[in-house]
């Protein structure tokens, strides 16, 4: 996801027809956006259970780096959600099925890592339908949540999602670990200073679409992470222990 949603627009179908057609055209800053669906739709930013956090990693999964992520976890007696892309789990279906045998929630991030702004209807419903099967067929588990490449869901993607049978959910904290400049300091400093009591947390499991290792600083933030947590009071855990009834 490098460059985060500082392009995005998000379209959000809640019966607010109106609202969701002019948010998928109208860009917005990665900040204003964020506190915008915080506020207004707390659900689909990921707003669960008070005392639990739900950790998150996108991109996935990749050899190079998602196996680190499952020592990592493993190490920490952490479970988490991945939401995989179609395009990554048919190059590595075993490395899937390795992270949904480890006790991990399988979701999906698409099938190709394109914001749906720029797609048609048909197209991000068919990109749905690809990654959808292909991360059921890899890992034998129904993904049951859907994020958007980029953050960026347009009135199509929620429609697509809904026909899926998919939630659409996004973040409430992100650690911007694709940048080249990210290091786990600054993940976990940027992870800390929006969390909050049910946050839901993103990161990267793989650098497929950010600066090349980017996904060291976010492996290298997991002990801070542990800390920050920890100070905070919330259990660690996945997204289908987070309280979160549904948001399509």
């Amino acid at each position: 996801m490098r460059g985060g949603p500082r392009s995005a627009t998000i379209g959000v179908a809640t019966g607010l027809a109106a609202v969701a057609v002019a948010a998928q055209s109208l860009p917005v800053g990665a900040t204003s956006l964020r506190a915008l669906r915080v506020r207004a739709f707390p659900r689909l930013a990921g707003l669960g259970r008070r005392d639990h956090v739900a950790l998150t990693f996108d991109d996935g999964p990749d050899p190079a780096s998602t196996p680190a992520f499952l020592e990592a976890l493993a190490g920490l007696g952490w479970h988490a959600t991945f939401f995989m892309l179609g395009s990554m789990v048919r190059k590595a279906p075993g490395l899937a099925a390795e992270v949904a045998a480890a006790g991990h929630e399988v979701a999906v991030h698409g099938d190709e890592h394109r914001s749906q702004l720029w797609r048609t209807p048909g197209a991000v419903a068919a990109d749905l339908d690809r990654a959808r099967h292909e991360v059921a067929g890899a890992t034998g588990s129904a993904p049951r949540w859907f994020r958007p490449p980029y953050g960026v869901l347009t009135l199509g993607g929620v429609q697509a999602a809904r026909g899926a049978g998919l939630s659409p959910v996004l973040w409430t904290a992100w650690g911007r670990d694709w940048r080249a400049e990210a290091t786990p300091a600054t993940v976990a400093g940027d992870v800390a200073r929006d969390l909050g009591p049910g946050a839901t947390v993103l990161l990267h499991d793989s650098d497929c679409t950010s600066a090349p290792g980017a996904w060291r600083s976010a492996l290298g933030a997991l002990p801070r992470l542990a800390e920050v947590f920890a100070w905070h009071g919330l259990d660690v855990g996945p997204l289908r222990d987070h309280g979160l009834v549904g948001v399509a």
